[in-house]
């Protein structure tokens, strides 16, 4: 069982074992755009989801905490995502990096997304101290090659997206509102033109009221060729 730790913004530490991860998808709040962006997909061969938004149960131990993330070849890439913790004192807000297999993605959505770790940062916010301003927290993120200067790849704001509140709902709904339980987001639009496939990926979710913000980072690591 996996166990994530996070510093809170008054220094103290809360510790959650993920007992349930979900990954929603599709969920960007304006729901137009959402389905036009699953018409784009399909002609890339990219099935699309029966009803939206998404959501993928994911094996729990996909929820990692690391700087480095190992992959099978060289068409992987994150979404930078905001995730909701659910832990016994209530509910923690941090920032997320869903690393996606994208070659697996085109036979099914749901396997690609358990090919690969959702990264957590390791610092959060209680979502009750944010949540009257939840739109004003911005979300980007830069990919890295090798020696060349971060380039932005994602640049938006939680307002894009279905709120904590809205998956609250419907954790609750499926009797999933339960400590141990992680939800990852959805993400954001790419900038188009930048290139996804990274050497490293960096995530910041930003509190234009309070100063704060959380990040991660990591860099892709691909494993040796198989044999046989």
């Amino acid at each position: 069982m996996t166990t994530l730790s996070f510093e809170l913004p008054d220094g103290s530490t809360s510790e959650v074992s993920v007992l349930q991860l979900l990954n929603a998808g599709y969920a960007g709040r304006e729901q137009d755009e959402v389905q036009a962006h699953i018409a784009e997909l399909a002609e890339l061969g990219v099935p699309g989801p029966t009803v939206t938004p998404a959501l993928y149960p994911v094996s729990p131990y996909l929820a990692q905490q690391v700087s480095e993330v190992s992959v099978q070849h060289g068409r992987t890439s994150g979404e930078a995502e905001w995730a909701l913790v659910i832990t016994d004192a209530g509910p923690l807000l941090t920032v997320a990096c869903d690393h996606t297999d994208r070659e697996l993605e085109v036979h099914g959505v749901a396997w690609s997304k358990n090919a690969s770790p959702d990264v957590l940062g390791r610092k959060a916010w209680r979502l009750d101290d944010v949540r009257d301003h939840l739109d004003q927290i911005t979300l980007k993120a830069w990919v890295g090659q090798g020696d060349l200067p971060d380039t932005l790849i994602q640049d938006s704001s939680l307002g894009a997206l279905l709120t904590p509140d809205y998956w609250l709902d419907v954790l609750t709904d499926r009797g999933l509102n339960t400590p141990g339980t992680v939800l990852i987001s959805g993400t954001v639009a790419m900038t188009s033109g930048v290139d996804q496939f990274a050497r490293s990926w960096k995530v910041e979710m930003a509190d234009p009221v309070t100063g704060a913000a959380l990040d991660l980072q990591y860099v892709v690591e691909q494993m040796a060729e198989p044999i046989g």
